[in-house]
């Protein structure tokens, strides 16, 4: 006899990802359901979790998420969209927008029951990021809007009320400086060459034409032109190949001469559209969007002038991305080696922060309930007569639950060592006392891809050597835990801190605005950041070029902009240096040992409800 199935959810998951591998045409694709966020690779697709409960919102979600990661990976070719990708960040953000709308509404053509799960998916991401509250396009990431049109124009089809309310708020902006661009939008949707050239145009009418970089067809054809020659002699020195060549050379000087013709044909248009933008310049009416494209977007929302010299090598990215399953559990057994003297400590402190997150824990029940739990004063009368109605009882959710904690590591090399150690053994603990109190927890870190600035270094010095570049390294931001994933899938992660050659910069500013910006997208009404450093920001590629003070600056703004706007609590832990001239509410401790009980005694005080969790909270700092 076959065995009842343990989880109902179970066949709907196989279907899906069946119908998934069948739609991206693609029999070998790995599909997976995580509490992570989504995402895919060349041969490997996450999809949304999908819960015994099977709810509405869960399998919708889920079959958007895997309808539009399998349309793209059926219609998108990698290739071809890096030859054409443009340097800058907005622009490079509007490229691949319109990209995403392109393959959804060619997905919608070919398959229109994908376009309603899309829709799913749009609505979900649309909710969590508050589109519908934003009052004005300068709110608005004129990005997603471009993406959103793209996607309306080319399916005929309305999209979900929030992310139509964000399209709306650029739309005329948008159809006003590439109205010419967007009646083409059809003839192109369905060659990705074609429609990348298109999505460059859109940039430039969109005012970001100097973050395009160089053309790649005025870059190659001579080149390839050249090599093709070559090959064409050494292989056929005496053959009578001269009509095949005459023709080929007839066709590339008409692709030439048509593309010449285009041009100028561009050229003659943004002229023209530049004489009747200084002719009729005018203020835009009350509750429409500017008529002039906004400035490029700067690269932290603290310092609008705090420069970044290249963000193409930067990596946000999951532990188990950087080492293999069984290296990730050798290491993991490495740190628990390294727990086993501290066991009895570590222990008594979980013990004590677990006690004291739940005293503060204010338990209140509804009684005389059709079902929940069986109520202890109620039992008589439930013995004498099994059949009695509202005889049960359901807790009442409390306001502590609605919180999330990060805790922020430094992996910089000066952590290498025991520091690094009980950093990881601290978050373990943090982690695991936190699901137990029904606190959700996040834990991430922060260091660069290299020594010495890395790749972002080499194309400066390639590019001549730009004064004061900004920073100049390759960023590696680490999820170690999500916030929503159980703790049992992550444990071996922490591991990961002990792998050698791990550990390199740290560049804490943007680490710390990284945090912040996940936090603020979580649902929980509190949210608490926990930074653990020892010391200030460092990375020579970056302090050799630009002033010596130049990422403490930035970090002293990102902890400032913070604090001010008050939506995530922020503490720290110094390890050996003083981080209290930094962050507003921090301890310093000066032997790492220490650091368990630093933890757990500050988070203790954040949830005292005798204290007082805004600024005037005070810290012990050790001696």
């Amino acid at each position: 006899m076959n065995k009842p199935n343990d989880n109902p959810a179970d066949p709907f998951k196989k279907a899906l990802a069946e119908a998934t591998k069948a739609m991206a045409n693609e029999p070998e694709l790995n599909v997976t359901y995580t509490v992570d966020p989504p995402g895919q690779s060349n041969d490997a697709m996450r999809l949304p979790q999908v819960t015994r409960r099977m709810t509405r919102d869960e399998v919708l979600l889920a079959r958007g998420t895997a309808d539009a990661y399998a349309l793209r990976h059926r219609y998108h070719n990698e290739t071809t969209h890096n030859r054409y990708a443009p340097q800058g960040e907005m622009a490079r953000s509007l490229y691949e927008a319109m990209e995403t709308a392109r393959c959804e509404a060619m997905g919608a053509r070919a398959m229109p029951g994908t376009a309603g799960n899309i829709d799913a998916k749009i609505s979900n991401e649309a909710a969590k990021m508050g589109f519908a509250q934003i009052q004005d396009a300068a709110g608005a990431p004129l990005a997603t809007a471009a993406g959103y049109l793209v996607r309306h124009l080319a399916t005929g089809r309305d999209l979900p009320p929030a992310a139509a309310h964000v399209m709306e708020l650029w739309r005329g902006f948008i159809e006003s400086q590439a109205a010419d661009t967007l009646g083409n939008l059809d003839d192109v949707l369905d060659d990705q060459v074609a429609f990348s050239k298109f999505a460059r145009q859109m940039i430039d009418d969109l005012g970001y034409g100097e973050q395009l970089g160089d053309d790649p067809d005025e870059e190659n054809p001579d080149r390839q032109d050249e090599a093709e020659e070559d090959n064409q002699e050494d292989e056929n020195p005496d053959t009578d190949s001269g009509d095949q060549s005459e023709e080929d050379d007839d066709s590339e000087a008409s692709q030439d001469q048509q593309a010449t013709d285009e041009q100028q044909q561009a050229q003659t248009s943004m002229e023209e559209r530049d004489e009747l933008d200084d002719a009729e310049e005018m203020e835009a009416p009350d509750g429409q969007p500017p008529l002039d494209p906004p400035p490029p977007a700067a690269h932290s929302d603290a310092d609008p002038n705090y420069r970044v010299y290249s963000t193409e090598f930067d990596e946000e990215v999951l532990a188990e991305e950087l080492a293999e399953p069984a290296e990730l559990e050798r290491l993991r057994a490495y740190l628990d080696q390294q727990l086993d003297p501290l066991k009895g400590a570590v222990s008594r402190l979980a013990n004590k922060l677990q006690r004291r997150l739940q005293a503060q824990q204010n338990r209140s029940w509804q009684f005389d309930m059709e079902e929940g739990i069986l109520d202890a004063g109620r039992l008589a009368r439930v013995i004498s007569n099994p059949t009695t109605p509202l005889s049960f009882k359901v807790e009442n959710d409390t306001e502590f639950k609605d919180t999330v904690v990060t805790l922020l590591l430094d992996n910089s090399g000066s952590m290498r060592g025991r520091p690094i150690s009980i950093a990881a053994i601290c978050a373990d603990v943090l982690a695991r006392t936190l699901e137990r109190c029904q606190v959700k927890c996040e834990i991430l870190g922060f260091t660069t891809r290299a020594w010495k600035g890395g790749q972002s270094r080499e194309n400066w010095l390639k590019g001549g050597r730009e004064q004061t570049p900004g920073r100049l390294n390759d960023l590696r931001h680490i999820i170690y835990k999500g916030a929503d994933a159980p703790w049992r899938r992550t444990r071996p992660n922490l591991g990961l801190m002990m792998k050698e050659g791990l550990l390199k910069e740290n560049i804490d500013g943007e680490a710390l605005e990284w945090a912040h910006k996940r936090m603020i997208n979580r649902p929980e009404q509190r949210r608490i950041l926990m930074v653990i450093s020892d010391g200030a920001p460092v990375d020579d590629s970056t302090l050799s070029v630009n002033s010596a003070s130049y990422l403490e600056k930035h970090l002293r703004d990102v902890i400032e902009m913070i604090e001010k706007r008050k939506q995530v609590e922020l503490i720290a832990i110094g390890i050996g240096h003083d981080v209290t001239r930094y962050y507003e509410r921090a301890v310093t401790i000066t032997d790492a040992e220490q650091l368990a009980g630093a933890i757990t005694e500050q988070l203790a005080g954040l949830f005292d409800p005798t204290g007082n969790s805004g600024p005037k909270m005070v810290l012990r700092r050790s001696a």
